[in-house]
């Protein structure tokens, strides 16, 4: 509405001073004064319109979702949990040749767990030995309530339980279960979701977007999460401050249903220390922790992980292993973490295991840092890169630059006290002052926008003044954009053409008014035919331009209805199709501009690319979603100085087949926590800069 006054405003402005300027540019502010009054039209309509919308609605109920609707939107979020973990699984070479044997059995610490009697009826079966994954499955499925708390030390395999967990539940699901579903702690703000349901239907709505479909009726993630149908897997409880960890225990208990089931993972040391926190346990939950790997289990399974002609160092290794005489190793391999960095980083690229045994015997945390070290060169030449291969690394990239990168994400990560171990994307642009790059944009478009109208008309002052003028606006539009989160597109025809009638009609009504906008501004210059012109050349533009830019962007803008997750790659996509779609529908609209601008009797080149430019500006300016242009103009900055790659998107998703980075939703994470701090420690110098909130 403020932006309609102003354009308003400055269209009745322009108008006034046309006649007293030179004849030349006495036209071309006339056709500004025609696309100003038309674009105040159609911020002003558009205003009137989302207004009306709203009354409309206020009032009206929201049918409720059937029993086949339910049905329906389970089976597709099964589906799509299912797709995201195996990939991850694969990328991971989680059962590949099987999964690790890690024990687990309920904990010992009767002060972190309920009474027996309320977990479940008999016995909890939770028994420490070498239990399959689906044994696990069955031993939740007895619990009274079905809630299960893993704990365990770092890089003790808590995720990856987790995810077989959830794949397991998901293989052998039956229609009456719920569906589970892996969300990370890190995400949950009590203060904007204080109940668990509400902030779990948010990251369905978030994670998910197909379960936003037309088809499946309205508000399908809050159905799903209010009638008990989600199983939260809620992963790192121990990410959370302190504070928030103690609030999220007591939130869990104050907004859990006796029905409502549970798995959560945490460290063993910051869950206690909650717990005594709050006063209390998580009701009626099963509590479990992992026993040490021996040394025997851990040979075993490294040397199934082995080619079948191995270094002619790795028996020795493995000899050394199982008679105990490498403590250190025996240490570091008793942990699902330690087993794999040796995995990755002497069998995968067949090096040789040499210095295992010489580190072996000294500090477990000197061969910790020994092996993080090694990841990074180890994947790389393990995995080269295959552009046909899903799981490897589509473009060649140096250790030294992967680590140099991956450390300054890590270090911004540490600084982040809102959100210490999701990235996102978007989130680049908020990895550096964003005034220095509004200013370099504004800048650049000034100049564009001031030498274009300089060539056209040979009016050099009006030129400085018309570029000063857009970099002013272009400066003051784009100051929300390095916060704003991406937005989808959805193009499917299909089940919507009657969606069009009310875009037709408000542009109908939008076009109305700015007809009688084009007779109030000029009828008092020229009488009642220029006055009647006034008002079909400005109705026609607003009212066609509304169709177009507005309503059209706002057809189309609502989360996309493909049946897999959301990933990074694809919101990143998503919000550069509709910035695509803002800027083909403006110089639509810039072109309907230039033909009134001919029939003004300007110039052809001076009313075509004019229009055409103002369409462009407008375009890209309109929209609640602009994270992909706040991406594109952050990256250079942080290309130039060393910290991120030109091609950011593309290294997030090599670094992710790498096995360095893993997905969750819309979000990369490190795959384990340990690594992030040891990258943030610094071994690959960088300069980061704090995170600032844009200005």
């Amino acid at each position: 509405m403020a932006l309609g006054v102003l354009l308003l405003g400055l269209s009745t402005v322009f108008l006034i001073v046309a006649p007293q300027l030179q004849q030349g540019l006495g036209k071309t502010v006339g056709t500004a004064t025609f696309v100003a009054a038309a674009g105040s039209a159609m911020a002003l309509g558009n205003s009137l319109i989302q207004f009306l919308s709203w009354w409309r609605k206020r009032g009206a109920p929201a049918p409720a979702p059937t029993s086949a609707d339910i049905g329906k939107a389970k089976d597709i979020l099964a589906g799509m949990v299912t797709q995201q973990w195996r990939d991850e699984t694969i990328l991971r070479s989680l059962c590949d040749p099987e999964p690790m044997p890690l024990p687990w059995r309920s904990t010992e610490r009767r002060e972190l767990v309920d009474h027996p009697e309320i977990i479940a009826k008999g016995t909890v079966a939770f028994p420490g030995l070498d239990v399959h994954i689906a044994d696990m499955a069955h031993n939740f499925r007895a619990l009274r309530c079905r809630r299960l708390v893993v704990l365990g030390g770092p890089g003790t395999g808590k995720t990856t339980l987790a995810v077989q967990l959830v794949l397991e539940l998901l293989r052998t699901r039956q229609p009456e279960e719920p569906v589970p579903v892996l969300v990370s702690a890190a995400r949950w703000d009590d203060r904007t979701c204080p109940q668990l349901q509400d902030w779990l239907a948010a990251s369905l709505a978030m994670d998910y977007p197909a379960l936003r479909a037309e088809g499946l009726g309205p508000d399908i993630p809050e159905t799903l999460v209010a009638r008990g149908e989600v199983l939260p897997v809620i992963d790192g409880l121990d990410e959370l401050p302190a504070h928030a960890r103690a609030d999220m225990l007591a939130g869990l208990n104050r907004s859990m249903y006796d029905t409502d089931q549970l798995i959560l993972t945490c460290r063993t040391a910051q869950f206690a220390e909650s717990v005594r926190e709050i006063s209390d346990v998580l009701t009626a939950t099963a509590v479990i922790e992992p026993q040490p790997m021996t040394p025997a289990a851990a040979a075993d399974y490294l040397t199934a992980c082995l080619p079948p002609v191995p270094h002619a160092r790795w028996p020795r290794v493995l000899e050394a292993l199982r008679a105990g005489t490498v403590p250190a190793l025996s240490e570091v391999t008793s942990t699902s973490l330690g087993l794999w960095l040796v995995r990755a980083t002497y069998i995968a690229p067949r090096a040789n295991p040499t210095p295992l045994l010489e580190l072996g015997r000294g500090s477990a945390a000197e061969l910790h840092d020994h092996l993080c070290d090694q990841l990074i060169p180890a994947l790389i030449s393990a995995r080269p890169p295959a552009e046909a291969h899903p799981f490897r690394p589509q473009h060649a990239w140096s250790a030294e630059q992967v680590g140099r990168w991956l450390t300054y994400l890590s270090q911004q990560l540490t600084r982040s006290v809102e959100d210490p171990r999701d990235m996102a994307w978007w989130h680049l642009a908020r990895h550096t002052p964003c005034r220095p790059v509004r200013l370099w944009a504004s800048v650049a478009i000034g100049v564009v926008v001031g030498l274009a109208f300089t060539l056209l008309t040979g009016m050099p002052l009006a030129g400085v003044w018309t570029g000063l003028l857009s970099a002013l606006v272009v400066m003051i539009m784009i100051g929300s954009w390095f916060t704003e989160s991406p937005g989808h597109a959805d193009f499917q025809l299909r089940g919507r053409l009657t969606e069009l009638l009310p875009v037709l009609r408000d542009g109908l009504i939008v076009g109305a008014l700015g007809a009688i906008v084009g007779w109030l501004m000029a009828s008092p210059l020229g009488g009642t035919k220029v006055g009647l012109e006034a008002a079909r050349d400005i109705g026609l533009l607003s009212g066609v331009g509304f169709v177009v830019v507005l309503s059209l962007i706002r057809w189309v803008e609502r989360p996309t209805t493909a049946a897999t997750a959301r990933s990074p790659r694809s919101t990143w996509q998503a919000d550069r199709n509709l910035t695509v779609i803002r800027i083909v529908s403006g110089l639509v609209v810039g072109l309907m501009g230039g033909a009134i601008g001919l029939k003004a009797q300007l110039s052809p080149s001076l009313a075509i690319v004019g229009g055409l430019l103002l369409g462009l500006l407008f375009g890209l300016m309109l929209g609640r979603h602009h994270a992909w242009l706040a991406y594109t103009l952050t990256i250079p900055r942080l290309a130039t100085r060393g910290r991120m790659p030109l091609r950011a998107m593309d290294f997030l998703d090599d670094a992710h087949r790498l096995g360095l980075l893993r997905t969750e939703g819309p979000y990369y994470q490190f795959r384990h926590i340990e690594l992030q701090h040891h990258l943030a420690r610094g071994r690959y110098e960088t300069h980061g800069e704090e995170p600032r909130p844009p200005s």
